[in-house]
Protein backbone atom coordinates (compact mmCIF):
# COMPACT_ATOMS: atom_id res chain seq x y z
CA UNK A 1 0.00 0.00 0.00
CA UNK A 2 1.52 3.24 -0.74
CA UNK A 3 1.67 5.39 2.14
CA UNK A 4 0.14 8.83 2.49
CA UNK A 5 2.23 10.58 5.08
CA UNK A 6 5.13 10.54 7.30
CA UNK A 7 5.20 11.11 10.99
CA UNK A 8 8.51 12.36 12.13
CA UNK A 9 9.31 12.00 16.53
CA UNK A 10 10.85 15.45 17.90
CA UNK A 11 13.99 14.80 19.69
CA UNK A 12 16.71 12.96 17.76
CA UNK A 13 14.38 13.34 14.76
CA UNK A 14 13.31 17.38 14.33
CA UNK A 15 15.70 18.48 17.10
CA UNK A 16 19.20 17.69 17.48
CA UNK A 17 18.34 17.32 21.69
CA UNK A 18 19.41 13.91 22.55
CA UNK A 19 22.54 14.70 23.72
CA UNK A 20 20.56 17.54 25.96
CA UNK A 21 18.22 14.57 27.17
CA UNK A 22 20.89 12.13 28.00
CA UNK A 23 23.57 14.58 29.83
CA UNK A 24 21.06 15.85 31.92
CA UNK A 25 18.73 12.82 32.98
CA UNK A 26 22.06 11.65 34.05
CA UNK A 27 23.27 15.14 35.86
CA UNK A 28 19.52 15.69 37.69
CA UNK A 29 19.78 12.10 38.79
CA UNK A 30 23.54 12.29 40.47
CA UNK A 31 21.91 15.58 42.53
CA UNK A 32 19.47 13.84 43.73
CA UNK A 33 22.50 10.95 44.52
CA UNK A 34 21.74 8.73 42.02
CA UNK A 35 24.95 7.32 39.63
CA UNK A 36 22.60 6.92 36.46
CA UNK A 37 24.89 5.48 33.72
CA UNK A 38 25.01 6.79 29.85
CA UNK A 39 23.23 3.17 28.86
CA UNK A 40 20.19 3.80 31.21
CA UNK A 41 19.59 7.27 30.28
CA UNK A 42 19.19 6.36 26.77
CA UNK A 43 16.95 3.50 27.98
CA UNK A 44 14.75 6.77 28.62
CA UNK A 45 14.75 8.16 24.90
CA UNK A 46 10.89 8.29 24.20
CA UNK A 47 9.81 6.27 27.18
CA UNK A 48 6.72 7.31 28.94
CA UNK A 49 6.79 8.38 32.75
CA UNK A 50 4.26 4.96 32.81
CA UNK A 51 7.21 2.81 32.15
CA UNK A 52 10.21 4.98 33.32
CA UNK A 53 9.41 5.35 36.97
CA UNK A 54 9.12 1.62 37.46
CA UNK A 55 12.29 1.33 35.07
CA UNK A 56 14.22 3.15 37.42
CA UNK A 57 12.87 2.18 40.50
CA UNK A 58 14.28 -1.55 39.51
CA UNK A 59 17.33 0.07 39.03
CA UNK A 60 17.70 2.57 42.23
CA UNK A 61 15.55 1.52 44.67
CA UNK A 62 12.16 2.87 45.52
CA UNK A 63 13.63 5.54 46.74
CA UNK A 64 14.16 7.36 43.23
CA UNK A 65 11.63 9.82 42.41
CA UNK A 66 11.05 10.43 39.36
CA UNK A 67 8.60 13.09 39.01
CA UNK A 68 11.30 15.20 40.90
CA UNK A 69 14.25 14.00 38.99
CA UNK A 70 12.51 14.96 35.54
CA UNK A 71 11.20 18.08 36.63
CA UNK A 72 14.59 18.78 37.81
CA UNK A 73 16.04 17.57 34.28
CA UNK A 74 13.51 19.44 32.25
CA UNK A 75 14.43 22.65 34.62
CA UNK A 76 18.51 21.91 33.37
CA UNK A 77 17.59 21.63 29.81
CA UNK A 78 15.68 24.62 29.78
CA UNK A 79 18.40 26.34 31.10
CA UNK A 80 20.74 25.48 28.57
CA UNK A 81 18.68 25.91 25.49
CA UNK A 82 17.73 29.63 26.66
CA UNK A 83 21.67 30.13 26.46
CA UNK A 84 22.55 28.25 23.80
CA UNK A 85 19.69 27.61 21.34
CA UNK A 86 18.20 24.91 19.97
CA UNK A 87 19.50 23.28 16.83
CA UNK A 88 17.54 20.80 14.29
CA UNK A 89 18.78 18.31 12.48
CA UNK A 90 20.43 18.42 9.34
CA UNK A 91 17.78 17.30 6.29
CA UNK A 92 14.83 17.47 8.67
CA UNK A 93 13.65 21.37 6.80
CA UNK A 94 14.21 19.76 3.53
CA UNK A 95 12.73 16.13 3.86
CA UNK A 96 9.83 17.76 5.29
CA UNK A 97 9.56 20.12 2.28
CA UNK A 98 10.19 17.22 -0.17
CA UNK A 99 7.44 14.89 1.75
CA UNK A 100 5.08 18.21 0.98
CA UNK A 101 5.94 18.38 -2.32
CA UNK A 102 4.78 14.71 -3.24
CA UNK A 103 1.46 15.50 -1.59
CA UNK A 104 1.86 13.99 1.54
CA UNK A 105 0.32 14.90 5.45
CA UNK A 106 3.07 15.46 8.17
CA UNK A 107 2.69 15.26 11.13
CA UNK A 108 4.45 14.62 14.44
CA UNK A 109 4.43 12.37 17.27
CA UNK A 110 6.56 12.99 20.35
CA UNK A 111 6.56 12.97 24.25
CA UNK A 112 7.00 16.16 24.65
CA UNK A 113 4.01 18.20 25.82
CA UNK A 114 2.11 20.76 23.86
CA UNK A 115 3.38 23.52 24.91
CA UNK A 116 7.11 22.73 24.81
CA UNK A 117 6.72 21.23 21.55
CA UNK A 118 5.43 23.92 19.96
CA UNK A 119 7.93 26.66 21.32
CA UNK A 120 10.58 24.31 20.02
CA UNK A 121 9.05 24.29 16.75
CA UNK A 122 8.77 27.88 16.57
CA UNK A 123 12.37 28.25 17.91
CA UNK A 124 13.64 26.32 14.61
CA UNK A 125 11.07 28.09 12.27
CA UNK A 126 9.59 24.46 11.52
CA UNK A 127 6.22 25.09 13.80
CA UNK A 128 3.80 25.52 10.18
CA UNK A 129 5.34 22.26 8.67
CA UNK A 130 3.43 19.58 10.32
CA UNK A 131 -0.42 19.01 9.57
CA UNK A 132 -0.97 18.06 13.45
CA UNK A 133 1.18 17.77 16.09
CA UNK A 134 0.37 15.14 18.63
CA UNK A 135 1.95 14.74 22.16
CA UNK A 136 2.16 12.37 25.03
CA UNK A 137 0.00 13.42 27.44
CA UNK A 138 -2.58 13.07 24.95
CA UNK A 139 -3.30 9.71 24.73
CA UNK A 140 -3.38 6.93 28.03
CA UNK A 141 -0.20 5.32 26.94
CA UNK A 142 2.87 6.96 25.83
CA UNK A 143 5.54 5.42 24.03
CA UNK A 144 6.40 1.98 23.25
CA UNK A 145 2.43 1.61 23.26
CA UNK A 146 1.41 2.35 20.25
CA UNK A 147 -1.33 5.20 20.80
CA UNK A 148 0.51 7.94 19.91
CA UNK A 149 0.88 7.01 16.39
CA UNK A 150 -2.64 5.77 16.29
CA UNK A 151 -3.65 9.16 17.42
CA UNK A 152 -1.85 11.10 14.87
CA UNK A 153 -3.62 8.44 12.01
CA UNK A 154 -6.91 9.34 13.07
CA UNK A 155 -6.06 13.22 12.96
CA UNK A 156 -4.94 12.82 9.72
CA UNK A 157 -7.78 10.48 9.09
CA UNK A 158 -5.49 8.01 7.44
CA UNK A 159 -4.98 4.21 8.45
CA UNK A 160 -2.50 3.57 10.02
CA UNK A 161 -1.19 1.11 7.23
CA UNK A 162 -0.53 4.15 5.22
CA UNK A 163 2.07 6.37 7.42
CA UNK A 164 5.27 5.97 7.66
CA UNK A 165 7.29 6.58 10.86
CA UNK A 166 10.66 8.10 11.66
CA UNK A 167 12.47 7.36 14.80
CA UNK A 168 15.92 7.21 16.51
CA UNK A 169 15.10 5.20 19.63
CA UNK A 170 13.98 1.65 20.38
CA UNK A 171 11.11 2.80 22.21
CA UNK A 172 10.02 5.22 19.20
CA UNK A 173 11.01 2.28 16.59
CA UNK A 174 8.59 -0.31 19.05
CA UNK A 175 5.48 2.19 19.05
CA UNK A 176 5.23 2.99 15.66
CA UNK A 177 5.33 -0.78 14.18
CA UNK A 178 3.15 -1.97 16.65
CA UNK A 179 0.35 1.11 15.23
CA UNK A 180 0.53 -1.04 12.35
CA UNK A 181 3.00 1.67 10.51
CA UNK A 182 6.46 1.49 8.65
CA UNK A 183 9.15 2.28 11.01
CA UNK A 184 12.06 4.14 9.75
CA UNK A 185 14.97 4.77 12.17
CA UNK A 186 17.34 7.99 11.69
CA UNK A 187 19.81 6.61 14.62
CA UNK A 188 21.14 8.99 16.67
CA UNK A 189 23.07 8.26 20.06
CA UNK A 190 22.59 4.18 19.12
CA UNK A 191 22.59 2.02 16.29
CA UNK A 192 19.74 -0.49 16.19
CA UNK A 193 20.46 -4.01 17.34
CA UNK A 194 19.39 -7.03 15.75
CA UNK A 195 16.01 -7.55 16.96
CA UNK A 196 15.04 -3.97 16.74
CA UNK A 197 16.26 -4.51 12.90
CA UNK A 198 13.49 -6.99 12.71
CA UNK A 199 10.94 -4.09 13.04
CA UNK A 200 12.31 -1.56 10.65
CA UNK A 201 11.32 -0.82 6.81
CA UNK A 202 14.29 1.27 6.24
CA UNK A 203 17.39 2.57 8.09
CA UNK A 204 18.89 5.97 7.41
CA UNK A 205 22.17 6.94 8.51
CA UNK A 206 20.77 11.03 8.25
CA UNK A 207 17.65 12.71 7.37
CA UNK A 208 18.97 13.52 4.14
CA UNK A 209 18.73 9.81 3.17
CA UNK A 210 14.57 9.82 4.01
CA UNK A 211 13.40 11.23 0.45
CA UNK A 212 14.65 8.49 -1.19
CA UNK A 213 13.08 6.10 0.71
CA UNK A 214 9.77 7.67 1.29
CA UNK A 215 9.64 7.09 -3.02
CA UNK A 216 10.20 3.68 -2.60
CA UNK A 217 7.04 3.85 -0.23
CA UNK A 218 5.20 6.30 -2.73
CA UNK A 219 5.98 3.78 -5.66
CA UNK A 220 4.86 0.78 -3.49
CA UNK A 221 1.91 -0.80 -4.76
Amino acid sequence: MKIKAVIFDMDGIILDTETLLEKYWRRAAKEFGFDMSREQALELRSLAGEYASPLLKKYFGEGFDYTAVRNRRKKLMEEDIAQNGLKKKKGAEEALEYIKKLGLKRALATATDIERAENYLKKIGLFDKFDCICCGPMVKHGKPSPDIYLLAAERLGLAPEECAAVEDSPNGITSAYRAGMKPIMVPDLSEPDEELKKLLYKKCDSLTELPAVIDELVTDE
